[in-house]
């Protein structure tokens, strides 16, 4: 079995910064790309920051210049640093993995984590 477990939301005033990381677990062979997303009250799922186990990065125009993605392959684990945060920053902001598990050659599988919040208002 694989998890994603996320931790580092919370809340913060407009201008503050938090960071989030998200650990994966159980079998896991190797994972391809990591991300962020977030869901807002109201709105869609967004895309917040890609980055591909070469270390390439994509970032949604709302959050190029404030957000920074990052990952520790021999860790599992995927960040991102949030500054400037503004509230409309506010939102549920969840993982995502393409891993593939040992004893699946050639398959990843797309997993998400459970969400952490982050609250943004003064």
């Amino acid at each position: 079995q694989v998890q994603l477990v996320e931790s580092g939301g919370g809340s913060v005033q407009p201008g503050g910064s938090l960071r989030l990381s998200c650990a994966a677990s159980g079998s896991i062979f190797s994972i391809y790309m990591m991300g962020w997303y977030r869901l807002a009250p109201g709105k869609q799922r967004e895309m917040v920051a890609t980055i591909t186990s070469g270390g390439s990065t994509n970032y949604a125009d709302s959050v190029k210049g404030r957000f920074t993605i990052s990952r520790d392959n021999a860790k599992n684990t995927v960040y991102l640093q949030m500054n400037s945060l503004k509230p409309e920053d506010t939102a549920v902001y969840y993982c995502n993995a393409d891993i593939q598990k040992f004893g699946f050659p050639a398959v990843s599988t797309n997993y998400w984590g459970q969400g952490t919040q982050v609250f943004v208002s003064s």
